[in-house]
């Protein structure tokens, strides 16, 4: 009998482990630098300055004036598992500071050439560790000051596998921004200074105040729109800001989370918030807030996610319950009625549109409206002339669901309206059928269409403000918006850079009919960010047209006459009967009359 056998098992090398390690907790520039401020916090630092270059790619420097460490303790550092900050197993279940895995260096480490030179102040001379890959570990004794720099050049050159998974330049810095920002927003006494490419992008001083802080990040145009929290119950303190109900956004920027000094993200909080500001929501808008809560260290659980972006409560009810109540103290305060029911005088509170039918499943993208009605005509005077004379060459990315059974010639298009539904929904028969069609997604469809051959052909057609509108980002979105002007202006937008986080929206597509550029800008701005460096200038643009369209078409809630739906369902049908916006919501439904005498038993 044959005893051997073969071993398929086996420990992993630690060049190999750390690698991997490195991969759940250091997966883009903004990681590293996430790591580095937090330990650069918890040494005490009241000043921390990051320098990079080429979005952290070729260069991350982060240097503080904190504690420092000493010769011992700067080599014990750069092995995993090593910490200062955890004695004993009881002590995860109490996390009092921002890094506490003993896993960031050597991680970072394994995948960078990499630099660490500290001194604390109870040494008479600094010490400098280097290695490359993690391989080896160089140690001597060098003049510094007190403090640490920990400094990472060309991330990721031993994994290239993950170098092609970073975006460009530009998106990766916009993410180091977001970093430095969400911390100097929770560390307000600290002084954060962020460099890219030797250019100052941030420069936040030490403020008094966190208000403060928050004015020096979005300016005082965003914080003159929001409500000032401070709120305390069941050993819950929530203090922070909340947009008013009059100047909520059709995107998401910024819903900023931080619990016990920490920026996560948390289905409890922000599903709270949402329920607080109750019908004083319109459809398609979204609250913006900078909630802080400091709760009970032993009541959350930080150690849920490689990255710690994410946390646990142990009694996630009673969060939900006490964030809820403090975000309805200001919002009842400001509209004098109680949240959940309408205002006494609809006039001063934006009006809720009428609810949109279900959206397909294929949908993946939350309809963007707007609470403000455009005072323009609805359609253009060509409105109802094709753009150009080659739809039958050029076709848009989903302009191929023509639904069978339609009358292909748009002369032959018969139309009979029968009226509106909640102002939302058209009901009319068309060429004999029966179509219930929503009206904004099919103005949607149509403007998007246009807007999309007019971008083929280069004839996006613009129109200068009478009065340009400014608008201020913070530093992430202003880097961000920056490196994608050019493109911008091929679509129509003339958008002009004053200082480093100002702009002025000086000229918009002619079909562009919002009367908020600055909401429709960060709207794109969150396009933006899910574009991946490789794509295509048409995947690009597309998401671009997609926003304008939809800002632009006429919204749930909004009655219409008689030209203006014979107009819409005609130029719908121009456009071949598209079945789904461009962001994948349901147009219309259709009966033919066989269909009918199905339902009525007539056939």
């Amino acid at each position: 009998m044959n005893t051997t056998s073969s071993c398929h098992i086996q420990i992993l090398p630690e060049t190999v482990s750390s690698q991997i390690a490195a991969g759940e907790i250091i997966e883009r520039p903004s990681a590293v630098v996430k790591e580095l401020v937090d330990n650069s916090l918890d040494a005490g630092s009241s000043m921390i300055s990051i320098h990079i270059e080429q979005g952290g790619r070729q260069l991350i420097r982060v240097t503080d004036n904190g504690t420092g460490m000493s010769a011992r303790d700067a080599q014990l550092a750069c092995h995993r598992f090593a910490t200062s900050k955890l004695r004993h197993e009881s002590d995860l279940l109490n996390i009092h500071t921002l890094g506490f895995r003993g896993e960031a260096l050597p991680s970072i480490a394994s995948v960078s050439r990499f630099r660490i030179l500290t001194q604390s102040a109870e040494s008479n001379v600094g010490t400098e560790i280097q290695s490359d890959g993690a391989l080896a570990w160089t140690t001597q004794e060098k003049p510094a000051p007190q403090g640490t720099q920990v400094e990472v050049k060309d991330l990721f050159f031993n994994t290239p596998g993950r170098l092609k998974f970073l975006k460009s330049v530009g998106t990766e810095f916009s993410r180091i921004s977001l970093v430095v920002h969400q911390a100097a927003m929770v560390h307000h006494t600290v002084h954060f200074r962020l460099m890219h490419n030797a250019h100052t992008v941030v420069d936040f001083p030490a403020t008094r105040t966190r208000l403060d802080r928050l004015t020096q990040i979005y300016g005082t145009r965003f914080i003159d729109h929001m409500l000032s929290l401070d709120y305390e119950d069941a050993g819950i303190r929530v203090t922070g800001l909340t947009v008013s109900p009059y100047h909520t956004r059709s995107s998401r920027t910024p819903q900023e989370i931080f619990v016990n000094r920490r920026a996560i993200k948390n289905t409890t909080i922000t599903h709270a918030a949402y329920e607080a500001y109750g019908s004083f929501l319109p459809k398609g808008r979204h609250p913006v807030f900078c909630l802080f809560l400091d709760i009970s260290h032993a009541a959350v659980d930080v150690n849920v996610h490689p990255a710690k972006r994410e946390v646990r409560f142990s009694q996630g009810d009673v969060v939900h319950a006490v964030m809820k109540a403090a975000i309805r103290q200001p919002l009842t305060t400001q509209t004098n009625v109680h949240i959940g029911f309408e205002p006494a005088d609809p006039s001063q509170t934006p009006a809720s549109p009428a609810s949109h039918a279900m959206a397909p499943p294929s949908y993946r993208k939350p309809e963007k409206t707007s609470s403000t009605e455009s005072t323009a005509s609805l359609f253009m005077p060509d409105m109802t002339q094709p753009i150009g004379t080659s739809r039958d060459v050029l076709q848009s990315p989903t302009s191929q669901e023509t639904s069978h059974g339609y009358a292909s010639d748009p002369d032959a298009l018969h139309v009979i309206s029968l009226g509106q539904i909640h102002h939302t929904f058209l009901i009319a028969q068309v060429n004999g059928e029966l179509q219930i069609i929503d009206q904004h997604t099919a103005h949607e469809r149509v403007l998007f269409e246009r807007l999309w051959e007019a971008w083929h052909h280069r004839q996006i057609d613009t129109q200068p403000l009478l009065i340009p509108e400014p608008i201020d980002l913070p530093p992430h979105q202003s880097e961000l918006l920056a490196e994608h002007l050019p493109e911008l202006a091929k679509l129509g937008l003339d958008i002009e850079q004053f200082g480093s986080r100002s702009f002025v929206i000086r000229a918009v597509p002619t079909l562009f009919t919002t009367t908020s550029y600055s909401a429709f800008i960060h709207d794109v701005l969150d396009d933006l960010a899910e574009w991946k460096s490789h794509d295509s200038m048409d995947t690009k643009v597309r998401a671009v047209l997609a926003s304008m369209a939809c800002q632009s078409a006429v919204q749930a809630g909004r009655p219409m006459n008689e030209p203006e739906i014979q107009t819409l369902i005609v130029d719908w049908a121009r456009e071949g009967y598209p079945m789904t916006c461009p962001h994948g919501r349901r147009i219309a439904l259709r009966f033919s009359p066989h269909e009918l005498d199905k339902i009525f038993g007539r056939a």
